[in-house]
């Protein structure tokens, strides 16, 4: 079955930097848009930057210039580089993908992994 796994979180001061990473497997045809998102304690989950499959970015406006997403369509994966981490930054980060699957069930359908906790001391 089409899994995401994340890896990359972890405890970082503040202004420091973390790299997340994100692979897709199982029966894949196609990726469309791939992104990540975050969840605060007591809050809900929010976009943090997408990326669509020709590269086209987008990013919430509290990480703009901060983070940035890629891609490897070759490799299935994206990375979300974090750079001058704060600690409101700190949130469970979930890498999501719209994905069209190689076999039955063929349309698109959102995919999600199931997390990976950033923490930023200050």
């Amino acid at each position: 079955q089409v899994q995401l796994v994340e890896s990359g979180g972890g405890l970082v001061q503040a202004g420091g930097s973390l790299r997340l990473s994100c692979a897709a497997s199982g029966p894949i045809f196609s990726i469309n848009t791939m992104g990540w998102y975050r969840q605060a304690p007591g809050k809900q989950r929010e976009l943090v930057a997408i990326i669509t499959s020709r590269g086209s970015t987008n990013y919430a406006d509290s990480v703009k210039g901060r983070f940035t997403i890629s891609r490897d369509n070759a490799k299935n994966t994206v990375v979300l580089q974090m750079n001058s981490l704060k600690p409101e930054d700190t949130a469970v980060y979930f890498c999501k993908a719209a994905i069209v699957r190689s076999t039955a069930p063929t349309y698109v359908l959102d995919y999600w992994g199931k997390g990976t906790l950033v923490t930023v001391s200050s």
